[in-house]
């Protein structure tokens, strides 16, 4: 028996947003972001915060809601290297940063494509991965990410689920493909621990075991 729509809605808003992240929200409608639901956005503060987390990753910037969500699961003395094509974007993350009291210290935004920064970026040094960027790339991320984690760090990448169609083997086209075969390199590594959780659009995560 499936969960009911109001069950699922109450889970997702089971942890509420507050005004900043209310405006971040906003922005990124304004500039036509589509960023990590509020129960997705609850996931990743939690998980920052099992793993107190100093150093995370973050491809897609976007207007900084899930920079948000992460930094404040993170150390207070962590930092936060985020990644965007687009540098419009990046500085209105910056005002929802700003707006939540971030110290400038505490966060790195870096423009361009994620593929050139990413080799760039010390090896096994830090505690998570998270991606939402282009979905095309979703299998570079993840080489990337089992070279950037510390033993113990989370590789989670967003929209795991693709709205419905990672599911339903009709669906073919390039994003689907990409995401559900990484769902299938996550879960058949020996070298992490899988999991897929039905939050959102779906949040995928693997921890590099210790």
């Amino acid at each position: 028996m499936g969960i009911k729509p109001a069950s699922w809605t109450y889970a997702e808003e089971f942890v509420p947003e507050d005004d900043v992240l209310k405006a971040a929200r906003a922005r990124a409608q304004e500039v036509g972001v589509s960023p990590i639901g509020s129960g997705g956005g609850a996931v990743l503060c939690l998980l920052a915060s099992l793993a107190n987390a100093r150093a995370v990753v973050e491809i897609g910037t976007g207007t900084g809601v899930s920079g948000l969500w992460l930094l404040r699961g993170m150390r207070s003395d962590g930092v936060l290297t985020s990644v965007d094509l687009e540098a419009e974007h990046q500085r209105l993350a910056k005002e929802s940063f700003n707006e939540a009291g971030i110290a400038t210290q505490r966060y790195r935004l870096i423009p361009g494509a994620a593929l050139d920064v990413l080799p760039r970026l010390t090896d096994g040094h830090y505690d998570i991965v998270f991606a939402d960027g282009d979905k095309r790339e979703y299998a570079d991320y993840f080489t990337e990410a089992l070279r950037l984690l510390r033993p113990g760090g989370l590789a989670i990448f967003d929209n795991a689920l693709w709205h419905d169609q990672v599911a339903d083997p009709s669906q073919r086209d390039e994003e689907t493909v990409t995401i559900r075969e990484l769902g299938k390199s996550v879960r058949e590594d020996d070298r992490l621990v899988p999991v897929l959780l039905p939050v959102g659009d779906g949040l995928l995560v693997g921890q590099l075991r210790p």
